[in-house]
């Protein structure tokens, strides 16, 4: 699924030639990525101007005049491109949802196996949704102390606890796992087992890859593509993430694969010993 540096590509993707369009409709193919009525909702978008695109954890914002949201989360497989006319490029082969724009082109959300979903929100209602998320790993909130006080009233393990976006908005396992191994942190660890020194290693490390990961226009594994349609190019930087049985970059070691929480956790027993 994609993460915050995924998103946050497609967002800087996407702004220019966004801004300023009017939305002149919506042609829904397959109804159920979109949340509401696909009438009300089609209706509803018509002749509204795009004033900016942002993000929220891992979901793409369309603002929209007058005060509207379009809430866009990719789920496994979805991309969201921007396509004019003169677009030389094959069309998108699993279209979802299409969004004609004045003065040209048009915004479409293709999705082979439609596990995203597509809001319309008021801004009460997007207040609402994105307050339940926490903060942004990237932002001037998320420092080190607030991550070692929240790591500290839980004993999940410190993989599930990234994942969880009401604690941390934005992380997904790819690079939760790349950030404990930058760490030394075992991702079964209990989150209230990480002392303050180790949960500043763990706030240097998820901002560092993340920031790394945004300059490379994010990770493609296999569906995800930016705004334009390219794919990302971080994945051969991954320390241990998909690389069971490779060797450690860091130490001699070997990467193993391990499950937990029914997700694929990945790390190098050496660099990260699991607590006793």
């Amino acid at each position: 699924m994609p993460e915050l540096p995924e998103a946050e590509t497609i967002v800087r993707g996407l702004r220019d030639p966004l801004v300023g369009a009017r939305v002149t409709g919506l042609r829904v193919i397959h109804s159920d990525v979109l949340d509401g009525d696909p009438g009300t909702v089609a209706e509803s978008m018509k002749t509204r101007r795009i004033t900016e695109v942002t993000r929220r954890g891992k979901n793409i914002v369309i603002h929209l005049e007058p005060a509207a949201r379009l809430v866009v989360n990719l789920g496994m497989s979805g991309r969201l491109l921007h396509r004019t006319s003169e677009d030389p490029s094959p069309p998108p082969t699993h279209p979802a949802l299409v969004f004609p724009l004045d003065p040209e082109g048009a915004l479409i959300y293709h999705d082979v196996r439609r596990f995203g979903r597509i809001q319309l929100l008021t801004p009460e209602e997007y207040t609402e949704w994105a307050s339940e998320l926490g903060p942004e790993p990237l932002g001037a909130h998320f420092t080190a102390a607030a991550l070692a006080e929240a790591l500290s009233r839980s004993i999940s393990p410190v993989r599930s606890w990234l994942l969880d976006q009401r604690k941390v908005a934005g992380i997904g396992n790819i690079y939760a796992n790349e950030a404990l191994h930058r760490a030394g942190i075992h991702p079964r660890t209990p989150s209230a087992r990480i002392d303050p020194p180790a949960a500043r290693r763990l706030h240097r490390s998820i901002r560092a890859v993340l920031r790394e990961a945004v300059e490379a226009r994010g990770t493609t594994l296999r569906d995800y593509r930016t705004a334009q349609g390219w794919e990302g190019s971080y994945a051969p930087r991954l320390r241990v993430y998909g690389r069971d049985g490779a060797s450690c970059p860091r130490c001699p070691g070997t990467v193993q694969r391990i499950v937990f929480g029914n997700r694929s956790a990945f790390l190098c027993p050496r660099c990260q010993p699991e607590p006793r």
